[in-house]
């Protein structure tokens, strides 16, 4: 009877088996879409920057009409903050996803440092970014091992240096609360931390490695109002010689930034400081107004 039972199981386990052994087949004999550049880039004086000229994209598999982003120009030269803002679908992470080459342009050119990215190797362009995403991520380790994260190519990072960099992102005041402080345990994917305690660490994972350029796609909307100011505060004084690139769905986040970028259905649609765009912009107006009070707007 067992015989019977154990061929039964195999019987139910080998379709499913088989269709398993095809998905991962297909991952397998995938070809790279993005391919590594030539590499080996000098240093020019345009570091730290990044320029998008007349930039469109659409995902892959999209249909023909389906942009993404649409003749999309602007600069961003080292030392400035700049941000970017947008209703939710406007193509803000889809903006900045480009830079990394998680995909690449279908038109025009994306610049870092006065270079196409798609000249870069990957492992080049990597360590010229500090990039924090939407959904912070942390490992299976301690709080040193998830800051220490990735050599950037300058060797590991000392205990001091993440402790510097937690403090400008604002953790040490609950890290240092935790049991075995910097050498406290968090489990995978986090989930022994709060939604601001990862996102503050994944920030300090970026300040960590001192890049040319910090990218953070929405990364302080776990923040409280106090932190956030306070953390942006701190960061803009440590990080005078980067590049700054926000995403942020909260005007305050953006508010004293250099450069402000409003999308609309992936178009540009205002470029400048905040009372520049309140003045000229309808959109960037209407957003404002929606979080906050025409007194607050005039005292900002």
């Amino acid at each position: 009877i067992m015989s019977f039972v154990m061929l039964t199981m195999i019987f139910i386990m080998l379709p499913r088996a088989s269709v398993s052994a095809k998905r991962i087949l297909e991952v397998l004999e995938t070809k790279e879409s993005i391919v590594d550049g030539k590499g080996n880039i000098k240093e020019t004086s345009q570091t730290g920057e990044i320029e998008f000229r007349n930039v469109s994209f659409k995902y892959p598999d999209s249909e023909d009409s389906e942009y993404i982003l649409q003749d999309i120009s602007f600069t961003a030269k080292k030392g400035e903050t700049v941000a970017i803002i947008g209703s939710t679908g406007s193509g803000k992470t889809s903006l900045i996803n480009l830079i990394p080459r998680f995909y690449d342009v279908t038109e025009g050119e994306v610049l870092v440092n006065g270079v196409n990215v798609k000249e870069y190797k990957q492992k080049e362009l990597n360590n010229i970014l500090g990039y924090v995403q939407q959904k912070a991520a942390l490992f299976t380790g301690n709080i040193l091992s998830n800051v220490a994260f990735g050599d950037n190519g300058k060797g590991n990072y000392s205990e001091e240096d993440v402790i510097s960099a937690v403090e400008i992102a604002q953790g040490a005041e609950f890290v240092e609360k935790m049991p075995d402080t910097y050498k406290s345990a968090i489990s995978q994917g986090g989930k022994n931390v709060s939604g601001g305690q990862k996102q503050r660490l994944s920030i300090a994972r970026a300040i960590c490695r001192k890049p040319q350029i910090y990218i953070f796609d929405d990364s302080f909307s776990a923040l409280d109002y106090k932190t956030d100011r306070k953390l942006r505060s701190v960061l803009k004084k440590e990080t005078t010689d980067a590049t700054n690139l926000i995403v942020a769905q909260r005007i305050g986040t953006i508010i004293d930034a250099d450069k402000i970028i409003v999308l609309e259905e992936g178009q540009i649609v205002g470029m400048g400081t905040h009372k520049e765009l309140l003045e000229n912009c309808k959109v960037y107006q209407e957003i404002a107004l929606s979080q906050l009070s025409k007194e607050e707007l005039a005292s900002a």
